[in-house]
């Protein structure tokens, strides 16, 4: 049975929507593209974020911000769930403090936007949706604030389990004070990389030297921070090639760059593709 449930006061909005193979459209399209979005998927899932695929070996959460982009391509008969939430309702960067979710579970430089949930974790997963789903259809005056508590759970849960998978690898085996850094410098890049380009630039906002900034990237065998930067600027580009009708010119000036031919060629470098090829393509 397909759950629908929604929360709604003061312009501040969450809702929960199931769907599986046969509904696939209910999420795909426009109607959740301006909502903040966590998806709880079981496994056989292929779904697109950003322009790179992902499927699913076992349950998985995704965590999806505003101007994502989100293709759900294929499931299964097992029903995956989706929890959508406006800014006025849970803003990612006000509360970051409590939960340490920004530049991890997103906008984060490594561009990985999900968690495999392991052992017992889709179990108390399921229990903290379901959760969610029975504030929704109670509704009182803690309503509200119960719905944001699970949220929260589910949030720093998640952010945990990130860090365990992707900070704590034999290959980039970060200490907590360097994942605050590198959570930091990407909070920063995605703040800033529409006016900032320059390694120096975050260095400054860092209180470091470029050099010193590089090093940390290099001694961890990590892309260097210039290409970071670059790879969110075509992240962007994407996104407006795709989501807008703005010109190439306009959407190399709306990203910093007075020349469009230099957009251009730094993006045919990134992509094999130049933005107008790569926009026929993304909307043929």
């Amino acid at each position: 049975m397909s759950i629908i449930s929604v929360f709604e006061s003061h312009h501040k909005k969450l809702g929960l929507q199931s769907f599986n193979s046969g509904t696939l459209d209910v999420v795909n399209g426009e109607a959740y593209r301006h909502y903040i979005k966590v998806l709880f998927v079981p496994a056989r899932y292929i779904l697109t974020v950003d322009f790179n695929v992902y499927e699913t070996e076992k349950p998985t959460l995704f965590f999806i911000n505003t101007n994502q982009h989100l293709d759900i391509q294929s499931g299964s008969n097992d029903d995956a769930f989706l929890i959508y939430y406006n800014r006025d309702f849970y803003c990612i960067q006000i509360h970051d403090e409590e939960v340490a979710c920004d530049g991890l579970l997103f906008n984060n430089i490594f561009e990985i936007p999900k968690v495999d949930l392991l052992e017992d974790e889709p179990k108390t997963i399921s229990q903290l949706f379901n959760q969610i789903n029975d504030e929704l259809n109670f509704q009182d005056r803690s309503s509200e604030e119960m719905i944001r508590t699970y949220l929260k759970q589910i949030i720093i849960r998640a952010t945990r389990q990130w860090k365990r998978q992707n900070l704590q690898t034999e290959r980039l085996n970060l200490i907590s004070a360097e994942q605050d850094f590198f959570r930091n410098f990407s909070r920063l890049v995605d703040i800033h990389y529409k006016e900032k380009h320059s390694v120096a630039d975050y260095a400054d906002l860092l209180n470091l030297a470029p050099k010193t900034l590089s090093n940390k990237f290099h001694k961890l065998n990590l892309e260097n921070p210039n290409e970071m930067i670059k790879n969110r600027i075509i992240l962007e580009a994407k996104r407006l090639l795709l989501y807008t009708e703005l010109s190439i010119k306009e959407i190399s000036y709306q990203l910093g760059y007075e020349d469009p031919a230099y957009f251009n060629r730094m993006f045919a470098q990134k992509t094999g593709k130049t933005p107008a090829v790569f926009r026929k393509e993304i909307k043929a």
